[in-house]
């Protein structure tokens, strides 16, 4: 009898690797947090180390079986969507916490780390992993790592690239490779730990990552809410903030329509009256929250409070946290996310409302202003299968805007399935065919999660 698919999979794996075929576990394996709906995987490996992930990858090189690696499926942009015949790589139990060395402020983890879990295991240090997704209580650092993940520090501390200092990978025929270093400094080589991070999964799989630890700051910070009577005022507000050099370490947007869903589902009473909202926050010297009120004030806010408080700012910050969940609360979702540049936050802001208004379409906002993040949703009929139209043309136009200010099609959510549609608008022919020529190389059979990112 000539063994399965799986069966071979299986018996290729060292001894008490975890295999799902049941095709209902396996069902919930294929997709994210997309619409996008995944197809029929085979399996799902359930990787406990690098032997196991090693295994499957020599395997489906053998076999040239699609494999698409995941960590929480947590993302946005489809970018953990399985196809058929596909086997679904998980991470997640790859979850150690393997070092953590106060003195070089760095720690090395394995890809299933929840990146609150980090957080909470440097602050013991006093010490911080500055990048911080909405998503940090359930989502991983190797997930934050391969979608090179943003959030609400990222205006003073950078993206998640800027954090990873090395990658432990396993290419598409099984081969390990180390890349980067433990110190400040080191320019050997090319720069594959930056190649990798953003990748997406498709040129090959971490399974440690050494990353970048921050002190924590010595006071509590600063936190400022502004209340402005439209999001074009709360936008100007961010651009003099950031143009007057006062590097808050989170300043973030809140629309009129996140805010009433956030308080439909939690009875916050928070900002019912607003158009919108600024939070900020500043680790830099008491004053400069004093001076954000005031800059806030000027560009026409209508309210402004300034404390130190941390259950206070625990509580705005958890009302930013919760928009994307309200939000999904009123339909189904297509989450987007483009980024000007901070200068042109305001007039993106009148594109996004210009794009709902023509097209018919519920689109809330947040936005993480001040390096010019924008997150409008797209809220349509949960009965739908897909998004319908009007929602595709509405996020076309946007995309159209976003580019033609400047702006890029993703700021931290990544291509995934969704945005492959609109990359040659971004990017010339030539940088494309240099992107597949990188693919080619690293996953000649273009097993690794096809389909995304390029």
């Amino acid at each position: 009898m000539v063994p399965s698919r799986v069966d071979s999979l299986i018996a290729s794996l060292p001894v008490g690797a975890r295999v799902a075929t049941d095709p209902d576990v396996v069902s919930a394996y294929a997709a994210d947090r997309t619409h996008a709906p995944g197809g029929k995987a085979i399996a799902v490996v359930h990787a406990r180390d690098i032997a196991d992930v090693a295994a499957t990858l020599t395997w489906a090189s053998r076999y040239r079986v699609p494999v698409v690696p995941r960590g929480a499926g947590t993302g946005l942009s489809g970018g953990a969507t399985a196809p058929d015949g596909s086997v679904v790589l998980s991470l997640a139990a790859m979850s150690a916490i393997a070092e953590i060395d106060p003195v070089n402020m760095l720690a090395v983890v394995e890809p299933g780390v929840i990146n609150g879990d980090l957080n909470r295991a440097a602050r013991a240090h006093g010490l911080m992993f500055a990048p911080d997704p909405a998503s940090f209580e359930i989502s991983t650092v190797g997930g934050n790592i391969a979608t090179n993940a943003g959030g609400l520090r990222c205006v003073k501390y950078g993206v998640t690239r800027d954090a990873v200092l090395g990658l432990e990978v396993v290419l598409a025929d099984g081969r390990t490779i180390r890349t980067g270093r433990r110190t400040v400094k080191g320019v050997t080589g090319y720069d594959l730990t930056s190649l990798f991070t953003g990748s997406e999964g498709t040129l090959g799989v971490i399974t440690s990552a050494t990353v970048r630890l921050r002190p924590l700051p010595a006071e509590p910070p600063a936190t400022v809410l502004a209340v402005f009577p439209d999001q074009r005022q709360a936008a100007g507000a961010a651009a003099s903030i950031v143009s007057n050099r006062l590097r808050p370490s989170l300043l973030e947007l809140i629309d009129r329509a996140t805010l009433r869903a956030i308080d439909d589902w939690k009875r916050t009473g928070f900002g019912l009256d607003a158009g919108a909202v600024l939070i900020a926050q500043t680790d830099d010297p008491p004053d400069r929250g004093q001076r954000i009120s005031e800059l806030c004030r000027a560009a026409g806010a209508t309210e402004t409070a300034v404390s130190s408080d941390e259950t206070e700012a625990d509580a705005l910050l958890e009302i930013r946290r919760l928009a994307y969940p309200a939000t999904e609360r009123l339909g189904a979702c297509l989450p987007e996310d483009v980024c000007v540049p901070v200068s042109r936050l305001g007039d993106m802001i009148g594109a996004v409302e210009e794009a709902g208004a023509r097209h018919g379409v519920s689109i809330l906002t947040v936005a993480h202003a001040g390096d010019g993040n924008l997150h409008p949703v797209f809220v349509y009929d949960r009965g739908l299968p897909a998004p319908p139209q009007a929602v595709w043309d509405a996020a076309d136009e946007i995309f159209t805007r976003a580019l033609a200010m400047g702006g890029t099609l993703t700021g931290e959510h990544g291509v995934g399935l969704i945005k492959r549609r609109w990359l040659g608008q971004e990017l010339d022919p030539e940088s494309l065919a240099v992107q597949h020529a990188i693919k080619r190389a690293l996953d000649p059979s273009g097993i690794l999660n096809p389909g995304k990112a390029i």
